[in-house]
């Protein structure tokens, strides 16, 4: 049967409190974000020994970690911002391996300098492209070579936006330190939203020997808001990649609250990923009791 998580991000507590909160939610897995209040986990203080503390913090919760969280813009237009960013993702997939878990996640990232979300015409470039798949091969081989692997995240605004980009990506990085987090509400746009079973069905096609983790969020259409839209979960220390809600046409919120057909996900995802993860997302706190009980009902009433 799949394994109901979600990002320990969304508990903005200490160690302990985090993995005691999310336990008593009755949670059996965790995406682990490093951020928590009575540790520092920024560039250059990650240590074996503290990730020892929280691997066994979540361990003696029963939280078993099925991946680590590093959602940034792997290819910032900034060159020192690109570095600092690429850095600390050296980093943490150099540590993975003492966090309890080999896998650490990113989306691919845009061109555009004020966010990791927004389209840039660049990245339907192939000077664009050529780029960004540079970047993803040196991340993957540097984890690779730490034991770790680097869990790439589609969304349709980034330079790997589509199916027909993420198989390229996937043909010309082919690479044992790469793999993929099956979110299919990330390759949902205007022009097939309304192409619901037609679209998970393309996507589960062409993917699924790729899936290492899932995610559980929703989509539907924005309304008469085209901004980037965030929750104000940011005011609690949340990480801007936990409060990003979505932009333009699509809206992204929490699972359950939106159009996807969650029968067919899970049924297509079961196939050939029967014990997999499904880390819930797009939440604040007071709304991970109905999220939770969504998700457990729909694997229950699909039978995975």
């Amino acid at each position: 049967m799949m394994q109901t998580g979600i990002f320990s991000g969304y508990f903005p507590y200490t160690l302990a409190e985090t993995a005691k909160v999310i336990r008593s939610h009755n949670f059996n897995t965790v995406q682990l974000d490093l951020h928590f209040k009575d540790m520092d986990l920024t560039q250059g203080q990650i240590t074996q020994e503290k990730c020892k503390v929280i691997r066994e913090t979540f361990r003696e919760n029963h939280l078993p970690v099925s991946a680590i969280s590093c959602y940034t813009n792997i290819i910032h237009p900034d060159a020192g911002e690109r570095n600092k960013r690429n850095d600390y993702f050296k980093e943490v997939l150099a540590n993975a391996q003492y966090l309890g878990t080999p896998f650490v996640c990113s989306e691919t990232g845009t061109f555009d300098t004020e966010s990791d979300w927004v389209h840039h015409p660049k990245n339907k470039t192939e000077e664009g492209w050529d780029d960004c798949r540079g970047v993803i091969a040196e991340l993957a081989q540097h984890a690779y070579d730490h034991g770790a692997i680097y869990l790439l995240e589609t969304y349709v605004n980034n330079v790997v936006g589509s199916v027909e980009e993420t198989l390229r990506m996937f043909a010309e990085v082919d690479h044992p330190g790469l793999g993929l987090i099956m979110d299919p509400t990330n390759y949902f746009e205007a022009h097939n939203i309304d192409k619901m079973d037609e679209t998970l069905n393309y996507v589960f096609d062409a993917l699924s020997d790729k899936i290492y983790l899932a995610h559980a969020k929703d989509v539907k259409r924005s309304g008469d808001d085209k901004t980037e839209k965030h929750s104000d979960i940011g005011d609690d220390g949340a990480a801007e990649s936990h409060t990003f809600r979505g932009v333009g046409e699509i809206e992204l919120p929490a699972p359950g609250l939106g159009e996807l057909n969650y029968d067919l996900y899970f049924k297509r995802l079961a196939k050939k990923h029967p014990n997999i993860s499904m880390i819930i997302e797009h939440l604040d706190e007071s709304d991970v009791p109905r999220a939770k009980k969504f998700i457990d009902g729909k694997l229950k009433e699909n039978g995975v």
